[in-house]
C-alpha cells in the first residue's frame, strides 16, 4: 500500500545529546574529519550512512541507543570537544577578520549565486563542475572568514540517478528530495511563518517560493522552493530538477535564481542583522537576472536607469565557465519580453531596455535570441574565466563585444579554479601530513615522508578502491538483472598492485569518454600486459537529453563487459560526490583527454594531485598553467592543424598509448633496491609537496577577494546617486560625441633612422593632431601601441606608451599630444596611435567599447625594422 501523505519525525535527543543536532545541522561535517567520526561513532552499525547524512542517521538511531550514548562520558567528552571546536571556527577570526584589521578595504558581504552547489552527498544539489567548485568556494569561504550569502534553487529531484540497463544503456531516475530530511531550516518569519519571495508572471500568475538555508560553515546558502501551496501545478514544477524542461521552464528558474535571489538575500539580511552585500558575484549566466533586481531596485530610490545600470556595474563580479557559444543559455527575445514589463515582473523597468542588455550586437549574433552571458559581462564590471587559458578563450569568444579592441585587451580577467582540501584529500593523507609537520597551509611535510611509508600508503589507498568498486559494480549488476550466482567474477576485478588509473566526469562528446578506444586491441594488450598491466576504473553521466553521450557510456560499458577484460577495467554508475572521495585518493594516474581547448578548468585532476595522483592529461585548463613532468605527463595534441575529428581523435589516442607503454607503465613497475618504485615515489612527493599549494581553493578565493571583490566594493562605494548619475551622463555624452573623435595626424621624429630601420635602444618622438569634437582632453586617454609586425602589419606582443597633451588647440581646432617611443626590441616592429575613452570610475580603458584609430596611413614613421 502506499501511503496518502507524508512527513517526517524528528528524533528527540536527550539533553546531553543535544549538539548533536546543531553538529549535524551544520555542513561542516562534511569535511570535518572529527566531526565526522562522531557520527559514525553514534551507530558503527550505520557508519555508511553517518558519511553521507549525519541528519538522517540520527533519525534511524533506536532511542535506546541515544539513551546509552547520554551516559557514555568518553563519547560525552568527544562530544563537548568537537562542539567547542565549531564554536571557536564559527566565532573566531580568520584570515578576512585578519585582513580587515590591517586596513584592507574590503566588502562588509558578498552575494554570491549559482544555478547548483555540490557541498555534499548529502544534498545533491549539484550535476557536475560547475555546482561542485561552487561548492569548495563556499567552504573555502567559511575557512577563511569571507562574509559570503550563497543562493541557489532547491530542486525536488536534485539531478538524477544514473544506472545501467542490461545492455549498458543510461537509465535515469528521479528520487524525490524531502527538505525537512535534509541538512536544511526553513527560513520563517519573527511570527513563525514562512518566510517567501514572490515573482509576478504573465496572465496576472504569481510564482511564490519558500527559502531553506544550509549553514556551510560560516556560509549561509539560501535555497529559493517553488513546490509550495500557494503556486499553481506548473509554477510548482519550476524547481523539480536541475536543468530540467524546456526554455520557458529555464527561464522561470533563471528568473527565480537571479530575482528571487536577491529578494531572499534582502529577506535573510533583515531577519538576521547580517550586513547587505556590497559585491554580487554571479557564478555563470544562469544568475544573470539578479541584476535587473537590483536595477529595480535602485530604481525605486529615484535612479534612472542609466544610472541604476553603473551602479549595479561597479559592484558585480561575472564569471563564465564554459568555452563554447553552445554552452551558454539564449532565449528567444519574445519569450523574455513577455515576462518582464509592466504587467509582469521589474514594473517600470522598460522592456526594450531590458532586451538591449543581453542583444548579441557581436559579429555573427543572432539578434532575435537574448543572451544569458552577454547580459553578465554588460552588468558586471568585472569579468573572469577559471583558468589562464580559459581567460585567454573568453577574450577571443566575447571580443565582437569590445570592436576595436584586440581580443588581448577585452576586460575579461582569470582566476584559476581550486579545489577545498579538506573536502577531497583522504583522512589517511591529512594523518600522514599531519605526523611530518603538515598543517593547512604547509604542504612540503611530504618532503619528509620515508619512501616506504608514503608507498604502502599509496598501496592502501588503492586497496580501499578495489573493495569499494566491487561493492559498487555488485550492485550495478544486480540492477542490470544479474542473479548473484552469476557475479563470482567480481570478487578478482582490479588489484591492489596494479597501476589504477581514474577517468570520471560528465560525458558531453568533448571530453571524449571513449578516446581509449580508439585501438581496441592496443587497449587490451595494456590491460592484460604480463610484467606491466593497467587498470582502469571509469565513471560519468550523460545529460538526459544527450543520446550522444549516452552512447558513448555504452560503448564503454560493452568493452569493460567483455569477459577477457572485465577485471581489468570497470564503468561504475551514478558518478557524485561520494564516489569520487574514494577514486581520487585510489588512483596512481588521474586521465583527462578533452579537446583542448575546450576544458575550462578541469578542477578533478585537482583533488587527484592532493592525493598523491598524477596527472596524465592534454594540455587544457588548469593543467596547460601548471604542468611540470615532475608532477606528471602531458598528452599531445593536434588542435593546431587542420584535419577532421576523427584523424585527429586517431593521433591523440595513438599519444595516449604511447605515453602509458613507454613512461607511465614503466615507471610504476620499475622497482630499485628495496622493490620500490622510487622514481614514481619523488613524483607523488613533488605532486603532494609543490603542486598541492597551488590547486587550493583558499588560494582561489582569496584571489577573488583581493583581485576582485575588494575592488568592486571600491567601485560600489564610490558610486553614490549622485556620482551614478554624473557617471552615466559621461558616458552617454561621450557615446553620443564619439563618432567625431578622430586621429587626424601622425609624425614620427626618429633619430639614427635610414632605409625605414632605426637601432636598437633609440626612441622615437610621436606627434599627434587628435579631433575630440565637444569632448574636452580630460575625456580621453591617447595612447601609442607599439610591437612586432607580422607580414600583415598585425602588432603583436604590444606595449602601450601614453601620449601626453602638448598645449591647447591648434587653428582648425585639433589637440596636439607628444610623447617618447623607446625601440627596445629588434625585427620588424610598427606602432599606431589610437584614442580612447577616460574616466576615474572605468576598471579598463576598454569598458565602453569605444576606440579611434588613424584613418589613414601612418606614413614615414610605420612599420621600422629594428636591428
Amino acid at each position: 500500500m502506499k501511503a496518502i501523505r507524508r512527513f517526517t519525525v524528528r528524533p528527540v535527543l536527550p539533553d546531553p545529546l543535544q549538539p548533536l543536532s546543531d553538529l549535524a545541522r551544520n555542513l561542516r561535517w562534511s569535511w570535518h574529519t572529527e566531526t565526522r567520526e562522531l557520527f559514525q561513532a553514534v551507530d558503527p552499525e550505520i557508519r555508511r550512512t553517518a558519511e553521507c547524512d549525519p541528519v538522517r542517521l540520527l533519525g534511524a538511531v533506536s532511542a535506546g541507543r541515544l539513551a546509552e550514548l547520554a551516559l557514555d562520558e568518553q563519547f560525552l567528552r568527544r562530544l563537548a570537544e568537537v562542539s567547542a571546536d565549531l564554536r571557536d571556527y564559527l566565532d573566531g577570526p580568520r584570515w578576512y577578520q585578519e585582513q580587515l584589521a590591517q586596513g584592507a578595504e574590503l566588502p562588509a558581504a558578498v552575494a554570491y549565486f549559482s544555478p547548483e552547489f555540490g557541498v555534499t552527498a548529502a544534498l545533491p544539489q549539484y550535476s557536475g563542475g560547475l555546482g561542485i567548485l561552487a561548492g569548495d568556494h563556499l567552504k573555502a569561504s567559511s575557512d577563511l572568514g569571507v562574509p559570503l550569502i550563497a543562493v541557489g534553487l532547491l530542486y525536488r529531484h536534485g539531478y538524477f540517478r544514473q544506472s545501467l540497463s542490461r545492455d549498458g544503456w543510461q537509465q535515469e531516475h528521479y528520487p524525490v528530495l524531502d527538505p525537512n530530511e535534509l541538512p536544511l531550516t526553513l527560513i520563517r518569519e519573527a511570527d513563525g511563518t514562512p518566510s517567501r519571495v514572490v515573482l509576478a508572471l504573465p496572465g496576472g500568475r504569481s510564482l511564490h517560493a519558500h527559502i531553506w538555508q544550509a549553514q556551510v560553515g560560516r556560509v549561509p546558502l539560501l535555497m529559493l522552493d517553488s513546490d509550495v501551496e500557494e503556486n499553481a501545478p506548473g509554477e510548482r514544477e519550476v524547481t523539480d530538477r536541475l536543468y530540467g524542461g524546456g526554455s520557458e521552464h529555464r527561464l522561470l528558474q533563471e528568473m527565480l535564481l537571479g530575482i528571487g535571489g536577491v529578494r531572499a538575500v534582502r529577506t535573510y539580511c533583515r531577519l538576521t542583522g547580517h550586513p547587505a552585500p556590497e559585491v554580487f558575484h554571479t557564478n555563470e549566466g544562469h544568475a544573470g537576472f539578479l541584476g535587473l533586481e537590483r536595477i529595480r531596485e535602485l530604481s525605486g530610490t529615484g535612479l534612472d536607469f542609466d544610472s541604476a545600470v553603473e551602479s549595479v556595474r561597479a559592484g558585480t563580479v561575472f564569471t563564465t565557465h564554459t568555452p563554447v557559444p553552445a554552452g551558454i543559455d539564449r532565449f528567444d527575445r519574445e519569450l523574455v519580453a513577455r515576462h518582464f514589463g509592466d504587467d509582469c515582473e521589474l514594473p517600470g523597468v522598460g522592456v526594450e531596455r531590458i532586451l538591449q542588455l543581453g542583444v548579441e550586437t557581436h559579429p555573427g549574433g543572432e539578434p532575435e535570441l537574448f543572451n544569458m552571458a552577454v547580459m553578465g559581462l554588460r552588468l558586471a564590471q568585472r569579468a573572469n574565466g577559471v583558468s589562464t587559458l580559459h581567460g585567454s578563450v573568453s577574450r577571443e569568444m566575447f571580443a565582437g563585444l569590445w570592436p576595436g579592441f584586440d581580443a588581448a585587451e577585452v576586460p575579461i580577467t582569470s582566476v584559476t579554479n581550486g579545489v577545498h582540501a579538506p573536502t577531497w584529500v583522504a583522512p589517511e593523507i591529512l594523518r600522514l601530513r599531519k605526523g611530518y609537520g603538515g598543517t593547512p597551509g604547509r604542504w612540503d611535510s611530504a618532503a619528509d615522508v620515508p619512501d616506504r611509508e608514503l608507498w604502502d600508503l599509496r598501496r592502501a589507498l588503492r586497496g580501499q578502491l578495489v573493495t569499494e568498486v566491487r561493492e559498487r559494480l555488485y550492485a550495478s549488476w544486480r540492477i542490470r538483472g544479474a542473479e548473484a550466482a552469476e557475479l563470482g567474477w567480481i570478487d578478482s576485478v582490479l588489484d591492489p598492485d596494479v597501476l589504477t588509473i581514474g577517468f570520471a566526469r560528465r560525458v558531453p562528446s568533448y571530453k571524449r569518454l571513449t578516446l581509449m578506444l580508439r585501438d581496441r586491441d592496443r587497449l587490451r594488450e595494456m590491460l592484460l600486459h604480463p610484467t606491466r598491466p593497467i587498470q582502469i576504473v571509469v565513471a560519468g553521466k550523460a545529460h538526459p537529453a544527450d543520446d550522444g553521450g549516452k552512447r558513448l557510456v555504452r560503448e564503454l560499458v560493452r568493452f569493460s563487459d567483455d569477459p577477457r577484460v572485465r577485471h581489468r577495467i570497470v564503468f561504475l554508475p551514478d558518478y557524485g560526490m561520494a564516489m569520487a572521495r574514494k577514486l581520487y585518493p585510489g588512483c596512481d594516474v588521474w586521465l583527462n583527454n578533452p579537446l583542448r581547448p575546450l576544458e575550462a578548468c578541469g578542477t578533478s585532476g585537482m583533488k587527484a594531485a592532493l592525493n598523491g595522483c598524477l596527472n596524465l592529461s592534454v594540455l587544457d585548463g588548469w593543467w596547460d598553467e601548471w604542468f611540470e613532468p615532475d608532477f606528471g605527463w602531458a598528452i599531445p595534441t593536434a588542435d593546431g592543424l587542420a584535419m577532421d575529428e576523427d584523424r585527429r581523435d586517431d593521433l591523440e589516442a595513438g599519444a595516449l598509448y604511447e605515453l602509458i607503454e613507454d613512461r607511465v607503465a614503466p615507471r610504476f613497475y620499475d622497482r630499485g633496491g628495496e622493490g620500490l618504485p622510487e622514481r614514481w615515489i619523488e613524483m607523488v612527493r613533488r605532486t603532494l609537496g609543490t603542486l598541492g599549494p597551488k590547486v587550493l581553493a583558499d588560494r582561489m578565493v582569496s584571489e577573488y577577494v583581493e583581485r576582485l571583490y575588494a575592488p568592486a566594493a571600491i567601485a560600489q562605494r564610490a558610486l553614490d546617486p549622485g556620482t551614478a548619475r554624473q557617471l552615466a551622463d559621461w558616458k552617454a555624452r561621450v557615446r553620443a560625441a564619439w563618432p567625431r573623435v578622430a586621429v587626424d595626424h601622425v609624425e614620427a621624429v626618429a633619430p639614427n633612422t635610414a632605409g625605414g630601420s632605426a637601432e636598437l635602444g633609440s626612441t622615437l618622438v610621436l606627434r599627434v593632431r587628435i579631433a575630440l569634437g565637444v569632448l574636452e582632453p580630460a575625456d580621453v586617454e591617447v595612447q601609442a601601441v607599439a610591437g612586432r609586425v607580422d607580414a600583415a602589419d598585425g602588432i603583436s606582443d604590444a606595449q602601450v606608451f601614453p601620449l601626453k597633451p602638448a598645449g591647447g588647440q591648434d587653428l582648425e581646432g585639433r589637440w596636439l599630444y607628444d610623447g617618447p617611443l623607446a625601440l627596445d626590441r629588434t625585427g620588424p616592429y610598427g606602432y599606431t596611435v589610437r584614442v580612447l575613452p577616460a574616466h576615474p570610475l572605468l576598471a579598463t580603458s576598454a569598458e565602453l567599447g569605444l576606440v579611434a584609430l588613424p584613418m589613414e596611413s601612418m606614413g614615414d614613421g610605420a612599420g621600422l625594422l629594428m636591428r
